[in-house]
């Protein structure tokens, strides 16, 4: 009678053990899911953080043209610099110095007459005149009468006046205005040559 009533009390506590081993790989189970489960809501949060970070720079690029915006101002201004206008006197000042003109003697054409007893006395100072920038539009003897000294003449009030004062000082001869006898004579200076004619060679 005692055997079957200590048989009874077993069962119960072997189906409790079962139970509990039951109880417990559950929790394993879910421990294990729970473990894998947050690692991939971890990897899921970066994308997210990484797109909220590239939502900034798109902030910043959109402030940058308003700074473009001054930048194109300032070119308008150099262009409408008056430039030009102090170019214009600076031309204007250049155009005095051109006109410089020297006004040189004009030199009367020359008339040379021997009224000495050298023959071709007159030929030699032609050449002599000719040599010093002069023409000699004739030569020939003076036999009007006796000339004292190797003269120069020249009309009064004329420009022969200036050109024959010239001559004179090259030849080292007297200058005197015409007189009677040659009065009437093509124009231009007169020179009438004697015996004391020393010509240009001795003038230095």
């Amino acid at each position: 009678m005692t055997s079957p009533e200590s048989a009874s009390p077993s069962r119960p506590a072997k189906a409790a053990g079962f139970a509990l081993l039951g109880v417990a790989a559950v929790a394993l189970v879910i421990g294990v899911v729970s473990l894998f489960g947050g690692g991939s809501s971890s990897d899921d949060t970066p994308p997210v953080a990484e797109g909220s970070s590239t939502a900034p720079p798109v902030a910043t690029s959109a402030s940058e043209p308003p700074a473009s915006t001054p930048s194109s101002a300032p070119p308008v201004t150099t262009t409408a610099s008056p430039t030009v206008p102090p170019s214009t006197p600076a031309s204007s000042a250049a155009v005095p110095p051109p006109p410089v003109t020297q006004p040189g003697v004009a030199k009367a054409p020359v008339r040379v007459y021997n009224n000495s007893t050298i023959t071709g006395l007159a030929s030699k100072a032609s050449d002599e005149v000719r040599a010093n920038g002069w023409e000699v539009a004739e030569t020939g003897n003076y036999s009007g009468g006796t000339i004292p000294t190797t003269t120069v003449y020249y009309r009064p009030g004329t420009e022969e006046e200036a050109a024959a004062k010239e001559l004179g000082s090259v030849l080292r001869a007297r200058v005197e205005p015409r007189f009677d006898g040659i009065q009437s004579a093509a124009a231009g200076v007169i020179l009438i040559v004697t015996n004391d004619y020393q010509g240009t060679s001795k003038s230095k």
